[in-house]
């Protein structure tokens, strides 16, 4: 079936190379400009599709520039959001957009960091309004690695520990046979990698790829969780809580095997399992399903996610009846003072 796959998908895989290539070429070679606007824009992004740990990352820089006093603001495309344009999502105080017209990923990171918050398809007029209107001093984009059209100070770049230790090269071809967005040449534009493990132990990885972060920043990130907590009264437990409980897991993200690997291996059992989608769209039906489930495998709870948690929380009338319960977890950096001044370096540079 896979050697089919490639057959099929292999013409694709060049006409996609050669798209991807040439617009590089025209931003390297100045055909294309990048646009600096009035603020300090620090990008956070992959190279490969979805589950690499990019929210988790914004989440992290946006909290670090906020402690230290810098008004900052995350700006996200908004992705699987129903609306279009600028979008002022949060004002760092208010969340002002519904998670449907604003997306799941800006909310939550919106309501986790407590700082202004805006979508935009177009991140330099996007940006530009973003300023105007919160006067921010710093941008976190979120997801821009690609796009190349604005003007960047700091750019980093997240990997997946398991897709660069995975075998097979399958995964590390180009879209749409593979998971690359771009080939690892791209790598020369990042100035700080990180090799996210998430729950998982530190992994050898080969020297040949290795050898392509030289020269490069280059930290290991790690997941953290702070528990389990209620969903309508926000109360967290200890994962050691739950073991042995007969929960139903629901989940709607891209790689969820870091999301059940820290369930299971605290001893809670993940027989039953609802998977969705990526920025999976709650609606009566899912959440119809959810109950049958329920109710169907005798849980004695569900646990999701908390980027699912945004978006199940519009149906807590629906739900009412049903313990639910999110897993929080926060990303952290093995080295994480030489990490935070990195960043800060930028702002450091200012005042000088």
């Amino acid at each position: 079936m896979i050697n089919i796959l490639k057959i099929i998908l292999s013409p694709f895989v060049l006409l996609y190379w050669i798209a991807v290539t040439t617009r590089n070429k025209l931003f390297d070679k100045g055909i294309f400009s990048q646009n600096k606007v009035d603020a300090k824009v620090i990008s956070i992004g992959n190279i490969t599709v979805g589950g690499a740990g990019k929210t988790p990352s914004v989440i992290l820089v946006a909290k670090l520039l906020k402690k230290t006093g810098i008004k900052v603001g995350i700006l996200s495309r908004g992705y699987s959001r129903n609306s279009k344009g600028y979008q002022l999502v949060s004002d760092g105080n208010n969340l002002l957009l519904p998670v449907n017209l604003s997306g799941d990923e800006i909310y939550l990171t919106a309501e986790e960091c407590k700082v202004p918050a805006a979508v935009a398809e177009r991140r330099v007029e996007g940006s530009k309004k973003f300023i105007d209107d919160m006067n921010v001093e710093a941008i976190v984009l979120d997801d821009a690695f690609q796009h190349r059209w604005i003007s960047r100070d700091l750019n980093i770049l997240v990997f997946d520990q398991r897709f660069l230790t995975k075998k097979g090269k399958l995964d590390r071809s180009l879209l749409p046979l593979g998971r690359m967005r771009e080939t690892f040449s791209a790598i020369d534009r990042a100035d700080i990698i990180i090799i996210n493990r998430k729950f998982s132990e530190k992994i050898i990885i080969q020297k040949y790829i290795l050898k392509l972060f030289d020269g490069k920043n280059l930290f290991y990130g790690y997941y953290k969780s702070s528990g389990l907590f209620d969903v309508k009264n926000h109360q967290s437990f200890k994962l050691d809580e739950f073991e042995g409980e007969k929960s139903l897991v629901v989940c709607g993200i891209a790689r969820p095997f870091s999301f059940l690997k820290v369930l299971e291996s605290n001893n809670i059992d993940i027989s039953n399992k609802l998977l969705f989608k990526d920025h999976k769209e709650y609606r009566l039906k899912e959440v119809d399903l959810i109950r049958k489930k329920f109710y169907d495998t005798n849980s004695n709870s569900v646990v999701t996610t908390q980027k699912d948690f945004v978006k199940l929380k519009l149906f807590s009338k629906e739900l009412d009846d049903i313990d639910i319960y999110y897993l929080k977890i926060d990303m952290e950096i093995e080295d994480q003072e030489e990490f935070n001044n990195q960043i800060l370096e930028l702002f450091n540079k200012q005042k000088n």
